[in-house]
């Protein structure tokens, strides 16, 4: 592989005019499709298998005039104080706003609050249920405005009105920190470099790879169902890779040039070395993502589909347009040591000859290896102790910034109505093979209601062919609670009983059954996932360290990285420490998706610095170095890159804690905490003492597998026969 991809970056450097033109043309081709798709809505949320999503489908088949999929939207009316819902002057407005709510033309029904039963016990809080016949991402911008300047007549009348549903929900907006991560990148690549030009080639080329992905993903949106998150999540990702390959790569370019090679041959063994690296650590991150398919969530597919292609572009451009840009550059690009007139370049060095920060860190390590992983061991586990109280939940309106009209609705109903009526349980019977549909029904509804947590259970709402009915329960707890799950889990478990009794069918779905199920999934699928995923990059490092110790040592330090970054998480996010800092207004359970979701990228990640990291040690180790020094050698020539490209990311990562929505907020910073426990603790720290304690066992391969893995020679060994076979050939034309 280091020969084949040697002459694909000389192929490069010489013809950049085209391998430029070729980036160009894909960006603007994915432009142009992009500016003339559909914009992208929000994800459509199926969950194959589960109760909830059976119940839905059913629904959809029995009741078919009921939109099942339609958005909804709950306008909240609150009297002003010492005034009630029911007097005279507040009723009448709320009756206007309903007539005008009822006028929309994708409107499929609107419940009036006075005979719905939709008016509080202490008559302050009263709430119109508006369904639509369209989802979220399908309704028009004339009905959303058309809903805001209902509610806006009727705060004009004196009412405190708020909107709650999916018929609102807005594009997470990511802020201004998004632009403060790329600027911290852009610092620390002119520190590391030495150079603004060589700084600017990794923005450069990781901006236009995001740039095709997220195109790409925009102009397919309408026609894949992907949601505005699976674009941000893959900018997110794929800006993080982005640069960090291509910093590798000109890192590399620089040191070979330092031993005084050609540009163009600098070029060449640039992508050989390095960028063998740099495929194979694409290679486990895309391996990552799309594992996360195995779920058999939609959703989560996609998101991880749509992230695995921008780091595939990632790789495909840190391989070509690099060393097509830095055969622009010529001269400008200045050997490793040497920095530009700029920024102080021809300068002497103060202490010539001194070890750099990362062999004196070795060195370190070296000396006393047991200390350094006795520390970095306890120090994981201690970070790791608060994911022992990780809950699991799907954030609702609750979860939303108390600036938010959403939020503030959900509040009014919850003060009104109690904390369970912003969560609501649907019941489905299916009474078809009943010999009594109707006792069925009415069975269905007395047991419930005497199950612990139940506040309300309405009458049962049969469909036309009077063979399915809808039950809707209210618990008396909030809908993210344990106690509102385990109500769940006590309906279904009564439901089978009554299904024996009367040969019918319970099923129980609702947002919060759905995201209950979800959860259990989530839960049941991480650990195949784990294996599936750690299992096939296990055996991808055997191939590229040919070693076994090596990888398993990779593997468990994961596992420590992102067992002390979930524990962060739950510190944060569920238990509030520092959530003021963080701008986390509301905590609450723990995202379902994101212990798999940190599992996957994470993992990924994680073993971008270890291919970085340990393959130089490698390298020098093959060549005839002590197992001890070539620890040293490693971090001598990759310590200062692996430390900018981790700080990089965790900048890049860091940019999305600003997002107005919780799960990319809460994304953005476990994804930065874990790469600073992996790169830092894990890489830096476990990795090198553990290489130190097992000295040549590190790299032990049995002689039969040996000789059965493929030699994908990331170490650029065959660079040296190609060079003496030119030589040889150089020899002959003389």
């Amino acid at each position: 592989m280091a020969t084949f991809l040697y002459k694909l970056g000389r192929l490069a450097f010489r013809r950049r005019h085209f391998v430029a033109l070729i980036w160009v043309a894909l960006l603007t081709l994915a432009g142009v499709g992009a500016a003339s798709a559909p914009a992208a809505g929000n994800t459509s949320f199926s969950i194959p298998g589960t109760e909830a999503q059976k119940a839905f489908d059913l629904l959809e088949q029995r009741f078919p005039g009921m939109s099942a999929d339609g958005a909804t939207a709950r306008v909240v009316f609150k009297a002003p104080k010492g005034e009630k819902m029911t007097d005279a002057v507040n009723k009448a407005t709320v009756e206007k706003t309903v007539k005008e709510l009822r006028s929309g033309s994708e409107v499929a029904s609107v419940a009036d609050p006075y005979t719905g039963h939709a008016v509080s016990k202490n008559g302050t809080v009263a709430y119109a249920s508006v369904k639509y016949e369209v989802s979220g991402m399908e309704l028009e911008d004339s009905s959303k405005d058309a809903l805001k300047d209902a509610a806006q007549d009727a705060r004009d009348a004196g009412l405190t009105v708020e909107i709650g549903g999916d018929a609102l929900t807005a594009t997470p907006e990511t802020g201004s920190s998004e632009i403060i991560g790329i600027a911290v990148a852009a610092v620390v690549l002119v520190i590391t470099f030495g150079s603004l030009l060589a700084a600017g080639f990794p923005l450069l080329t990781a901006i236009i790879g995001v740039g095709i992905g997220v195109s790409a993903i925009t102009a397919l949106a309408s026609a894949l169902d992907l949601g505005s998150t699976t674009s941000t999540l893959a900018s997110m990702i794929g800006l993080a890779v982005g640069i960090d390959y291509a910093l590798f790569i000109v890192s590399r370019y620089r040191a070979e040039l330092a031993e005084g090679r050609e540009r163009e041959d600098a070029a060449g063994r640039a992508v050989g070395t390095a960028g063998s690296a740099v495929v194979f650590a694409g290679l486990t991150v895309v391996i990552a993502l799309v594992g996360l398919s195995v779920v058999n969530i939609p959703m989560l597919t996609k998101m991880g589909i749509a992230a695995a292609g921008t780091v595939a572009i990632a790789v495909l451009i840190a391989l070509t347009m690099i060393p097509a840009l830095l055969g622009y550059a010529g001269r400008r690009i200045k050997p490793a040591g040497q920095k530009s007139k700029l920024l102080g370049g021809g300068r002497t060095p103060k202490k010539p000859g001194r070890p750099n920060m990362g062999t004196r860190w070795a060195s370190f390590v070296v000396r006393r290896p047991v200390a350094v992983l006795l520390l970095g061991v306890l120090g994981l586990g201690a970070a790791a102790i608060p994911a022992a109280s990780l809950e699991l939940g799907l954030p609702d309106d609750g979860s939303q910034p108390t600036s938010t009209t959403q939020r503030r609705a959900y509040d009014l109903l919850s003060e009104g109505f109690g904390p369970g009526f912003n969560g609501p349980l649907l019941i489905v019977v299916d009474a078809k093979d009943s010999a009594d549909p109707k006792a069925a029904f009415t069975k269905v509804g007395d047991e419930i209601k005497g199950l612990e947590d139940v506040v309300t259970v309405t009458p049962a709402t049969p469909n036309k062919a009077g063979d399915t009915a809808t039950i809707t329960v209210v618990p008396d707890s909030k809908p993210s609670s344990t106690t509102t799950e385990d109500l769940v889990h006590a309906i279904r478990d009564k439901g089978a009983d009554i299904a024996r009794e009367t040969d019918s069918q319970v099923l129980v779905t609702g947002s919060t059954a759905m995201n209950i199920d979800v959860s259990q999934k989530l839960n049941d699928a991480l650990l195949p996932y784990l294996a599936l995923v750690v299992g096939l990059a296990f055996l991808l490092l055997i191939v590229v360290f040919r070693s076994i110790l090596v990888p398993l040592k990779a593997a468990l330090g994961f596992l420590l990285s992102v067992m002390a970054a979930l524990g962060a998480v739950v510190a944060v996010f569920q238990w509030g420490w520092l959530s003021g800092l963080m701008n986390v207004e509301e905590t609450g359970p723990v995202m379902s998706m994101m212990p798999i979701f940190m599992v996957g990228v994470v993992f990924g990640l994680a073993m971008d610095y270890e291919v970085f990291l340990v393959t130089r040690m490698r390298e020098a180790y093959v060549h005839g170095e002590k197992p001890s020094q070539a620890v040293v050698t490693g971090f001598r020539h990759g310590a200062r890159v692996v430390t900018a490209a981790a700080v990089i990311m965790i900048a890049v990562f860091s940019g999305f804690i600003g997002s107005s929505e919780s799960m990319v907020k809460m994304i953005g910073f476990g994804l930065a905490i874990a790469v600073f426990f992996d790169a830092f603790i894990v890489r830096m720290a476990i990795v090198p003492a553990v290489l130190a304690l097992l000295g040549k066992r590190a790299w032990w391969l049995p002689k039969w597998l040996d000789r059965a893995l493929p030699n994908v020679d990331v170490e650029g060994e065959g660079l040296r026969a190609h060079a003496d076979r030119e030589e040889e050939k150089e020899l002959v034309r003389a």
